[in-house]
């Protein structure tokens, strides 16, 4: 559907509710193909696969295709979904699937986890359908693999070009423009080594906020959350919440301030946010193209640090667009010390962490120790200045480019707090920053508020000179005084935040912001759920002894910052939210008000830790996540005699990986 010239309000609506026809058209068709080619999600479908269906996905022979299929035809899509991405090209390069069936069982899963979620924006259902059977004929035909993505089922952040589809995100003013002519050149990338690309995945709207949701598409719900109360994150919500319910095997997703790390962090999966440079930006659209002063990345999401690997295995060294400046650095094999050197820190000193991230941190860390690693605390002094940073390079125009898409479209609450400052009068933002700092005690919000405005090219020349100065500063400061090979830090100060949070919380993204303001490869390893007296699935030792609660102990200890946004975060009773009571034997629900962060409310909730390299180690970044994750797994409590190899795989198909989703009794 097509407007010409400026839309109205009722255009817009009219717009919203043909995409909404589109989606459940294309679902309704697609869903009917598969069932009656025995991809249902039946009662057991939602529940866990037997570990022997699980088990014989990676068997040899014929156990694998066997185990795939119940009486009657039905098919157990858990034996597909519970597989790595690597997993999928091996067993159908050993004649065990095909691309068909692992793209439908992929689709299938996909269609549920929508309908649960809200996840999916533009859908290609029947193309990725017709692709994997031509990928199907020419392995028959040549007993080649494409390419190391073989048959994978991928996603892309919406903002990804492809050609034949809207690249909306989330913008009714581009959904009137029609169809992309071409498509983004990672999309290519990932097709020349035989991926299949099934959907796009919702944002936030313009991109900056990490509560996923849009006047065009409406709002993604965290998978995890009791009711759907807590958002799944942004700006690449929709790819996170996909690949958390298994709908897909990889996602592509994009990063400026935390919008890789954020969503992978509250829905517990994989991510890398690479270098700047590594990954072809070409095609990806924005709202606000020509700005360089923090550089947009491009990663990949995933359900296992293997498949993080493959990914930038497959895709780093490959050519970008004719017209990009990328460098010819293909992926090079890092080789640790037996005994790394992590530096560590609980509290980003802007915003005091919860009681559950930093027991994320903390868990890793012993963890890690356990291994014979080394783990040194150290305070993130500079994660102020890159805030500031961030707020000054980003309101420079007063956020006039990024707000001129929004047409006929009500701003989003979540773009209150981010938009506000440049339309405060200088002298009324003067006085209130005085009162903030002076009065009400807050220096650090204070500072944040002043930061927010219009500013003249040579202000901001002076602020991009600034943000490579803090560059030298870090590695001075932390990695050439301290030497690490690593850093763990929390994603945030809390778990997935409550629906609405975002409008008053936006500087939350201050414990991912540093690390795009100095440019260095980030991954996230999720580590653990929010508990409270054992409520939570059961993730070690100790689970049913942990309790996520704000105590005063927590209160008197160090690493306080702002009092504004702590209060807002951990006493300010401002959510409605359906309070669930777990004491009885039958939950039951009330309406009443609760504090942002409430363990309560959070239990089950994913918890996940940064692992922070120098620039241009990427490489080196997963095998550090993959260090993490190895040590979580043996930490984990041993169960009749368990060995390392069965622990590691409990972690993957019970608390984190492709065999997590559904979650566990006792989880959401």
């Amino acid at each position: 559907m097509m407007f010409a010239g400026s839309l109205s309000s009722n255009e817009a609506r009219q717009l919203k509710q043909a995409k909404d026809a589109e989606r459940s058209t294309l679902i309704n068709k697609t869903k009917d193909r598969l069932e009656k080619a025995g991809f249902c999600i039946s009662p057991t479908q939602n529940g866990s696969s037997s570990p022997a269906a699980a088990a014989a996905a990676t068997k040899g022979g014929n156990e694998g295709e066997n185990a795939a299929r119940n009486g009657g035809g039905r098919r157990d899509l858990n034996v597909y979904l519970h597989a790595t991405a690597s997993e999928i090209v091996k067993n159908i390069e050993s004649d065990k699937w095909t691309a068909t069936e692992v793209v439908s069982a992929y689709i299938r899963q996909a269609i549920d986890a929508h309908e649960r979620t809200n996840c999916l924006t533009e859908i290609f259902f029947e193309e990725a359908l017709k692709e994997a059977e031509e990928l199907d004929a020419e392995y028959a035909s040549t007993k080649k693999l494409r390419g190391p993505l073989h048959g994978i089922p991928v996603s892309f952040k919406d903002q990804f070009e492809i050609k034949g589809h809207p690249t909306t995100i989330g913008f009714s003013t581009w959904a009137s423009k029609g169809t992309s002519q071409t498509s983004a050149h990672l999309v290519h990338q990932f097709r020349s080594q035989g991926a299949i690309i099934i959907a796009k995945t919702n944002v936030p709207q313009t991109m900056l906020s990490f509560e996923c949701s849009n006047p065009l598409f409406g709002r993604t719900l965290n998978p995890w959350s009791k009711g759907g109360r807590h958002t799944c994150g942004g700006s690449s919500g929709g790819e996170a919440a996909l690949l958390a319910q298994n709908g897909s095997a990889l996602g592509v997703g994009s990063d400026i301030g935390g919008s890789l790390r954020i969503p992978t962090g509250y829905c517990g999966i994989y991510s890398l946010k690479p270098s700047a440079l590594r990954l072809s930006r070409d095609g990806a659209k924005g709202p606000c193209p020509g700005f360089e002063a923090i550089p947009t990345v491009m990663g990949p999401m995933a359900r296992s640090v293997d498949d993080v690997e493959l990914a930038c295995r497959t895709l780093f060294g490959l050519p970008g667009a004719s017209h990009e400046l990328l460098p010819s650095l293909p992926y090079r094999d890092p080789k640790l010390p037996n005994k790394l050197r992590f530096g560590y820190y609980t509290s980003d000193l802007i915003v005091k962490a919860s009681p559950a991230s930093k027991r994320a941190v903390l868990e890793t860390v012993e963890a890690l120790k356990k291994q014979g690693h080394e783990c040194i605390e150290f305070e993130p002094t500079l994660a102020f200045e890159a805030l500031k940073l961030f707020v000054g390079l980003t309101s420079a125009d007063g956020y006039s480019t990024l707000l001129s898409h929004l047409g006929p479209d009500p701003k989003e609450s979540s773009l209150f707090l981010v938009t506000l400052g440049p339309k405060v009068p200088g002298f009324v933002k003067s006085i209130a920053s005085w009162i903030i700092r002076n009065i009400l005690g807050d220096p650090l919000f204070s500072e944040i508020l002043v930061c927010s405005k219009v500013r003249s090219t040579k202000e901001f020349y002076t602020l991009v000179a600034e943000r490579d100065g803090l560059r030298k500063r870090f590695y001075e400061d932390v990695w050439d005084k301290y030497h690490f090979d690593g850093i763990i830090a929390p994603i945030q100060a809390t778990p997935a935040v409550p629906h609405g949070a975002t409008k008053t919380l936006s500087p939350l993204a201050c414990g991912t912001i540093l690390y795009n303001i100095i440019d260095s490869p980030v991954g996230v390893v999720p580590v653990t759920h929010v508990n409270i007296s054992g409520n939570g699935p059961s993730d070690g030792d100790a689970s049913n002894a942990i309790d996520d609660s704000i105590t005063q102990e927590w209160k008197d200890e160090p690493g306080h910052g702002s009092k504004l946004i702590e209060n807002e975060v951990y006493f300010k009773k401002m959510m409605d939210l359906p309070k669930v009571d777990t004491t009885k034997t039958k939950s039951t629900t009330s309406i009443t008000k609760t504090t942002v962060y409430d363990p309560e409310q959070m239990s089950g909730l994913p918890v996940s830790v940064q692992i922070v390299g120098r620039s241009f180690e990427d490489e080196k970044v997963i095998e550090m996540m993959r260090v993490v994750d190895d040590a979580l797994a043996l930490a984990s409590a041993s169960t009749d005699g368990e060995g390392d190899g069965e622990k590691r795989q409990r972690r993957r198909a019970d608390l984190f990986g492709p065999g997590a989703w559904p979650p566990l009794p006792g989880s959401p």
